[in-house]
């Protein structure tokens, strides 16, 4: 939405040559990460924390290695690394970015057993306002009043969905817990028959 509007005055209004097929490929990739969290929801909830984090570890391993084949001839030359000019801030960044993608991915399944998956990417919008007091209080520049009507609707979704209650489910559980089984309620005479 704030691609079409009129740029504000003194910032960046250098965009993209196709903002159509930006936009198209940003809600791609939110569609393919809300997906992603749902899927991952669904594991977490009926497998455990620890099995879906290392799936993820194991089947990510598989999908990088099948992305690097078309590419061997590339990655795979040291004259490229050696002509990389390692300094300690290029080390520093390497290892905060592992740091933090570790992190990530290894509290992102406690939190999609806590709250969800509709609460977790609820969440993740509001991290567009870090960029907005960022841009606004380090480099000075002004941004679209849409950007704060989009947080404000964030931030009512997420007070809407936290403060409405889940729904009960009304199917009657056994005293095992296993509402999966089939059962019939009996009457008392049939009650007082299958006691004897």
């Amino acid at each position: 939405m704030t691609d079409h509007t009129k740029p504000v005055k003194g910032s960046d209004t250098s965009g993209g040559s196709k903002p159509i097929l930006g936009d198209f490929l940003v809600i791609a990739g939110t569609f393919f990460f809300a997906f992603s969290n749902v899927g991952e929801e669904f594991c977490v909830k009926k497998k455990g924390r620890v099995e879906v984090v290392t799936m993820l570890g194991i089947y990510g391993f598989l999908v990088s290695v099948i992305e690097l084949y078309p590419f061997q001839r590339s990655i795979f030359e040291l004259k490229s690394l050696e002509a990389i000019h390692w300094s300690k801030d290029i080390i520093l960044a390497i290892a905060g970015y592992t740091l933090s993608m570790f992190l990530f991915y290894s509290v992102v399944p406690l939190v999609l057993k806590l709250s969800g998956a509709t609460m977790f990417n609820l969440s993740i919008l509001t991290s567009d306002m870090w960029a907005v007091v960022i841009r606004v209080f380090f480099y000075h520049q002004k941004v679209d009043w849409l950007y704060f009507l989009a947080f404000a609707i964030v931030a009512v979704g997420l007070i809407i969905y936290s403060t409405t209650g889940e729904i009960e489910d009304s199917t009657p559980t056994l005293p095992d817990r296993n509402s999966n089984a089939q059962y019939q309620v009996l009457d008392e005479n049939a009650a007082s028959e299958v006691r004897l």
